[in-house]
């Protein structure tokens, strides 16, 4: 039986993400910046995916891992919450050390 995924270039960039932000946290706590954020970022980078493949193991033969995503947090499940909060946590850290990379590197 083959389930149907997402294209490989979204996987690509997917772990190009994960990697990034768990190197940029990894970073962040050897040079004693944001620490608190960064060992938060670190426990997120490790539990979040792991959490999004093993709920999505059992989906649909048809449908690919984004929309039972969808499908689960529409129905109020407790791993999708979890999930898309993590990863939006993510997103918005990544964005608070490239600006203070960036201000670090003006001033």
């Amino acid at each position: 039986m083959y389930w149907e995924t997402l294209p490989s270039w979204v996987w690509l960039i997917y772990y190009l993400l994960i990697f990034t932000t768990l190197g940029a946290a990894i970073i962040s706590v050897i040079q004693k910046k944001i620490v608190s954020l960064s060992i938060v970022t670190i426990v997120l980078t490790i539990t979040v995916p792991i959490t999004a493949i093993n709920n999505s193991i059992g989906r649909l033969v048809d449908v690919n891992e984004f929309e039972h995503l969808i499908s689960q947090l529409q129905q109020g499940s407790i791993w999708s919450i979890y999930v898309v909060l993590g990863y939006l946590y993510l997103l918005i850290y990544l964005v608070i050390f490239i600006k203070n990379k960036l201000n670090t590197e003006i001033a």
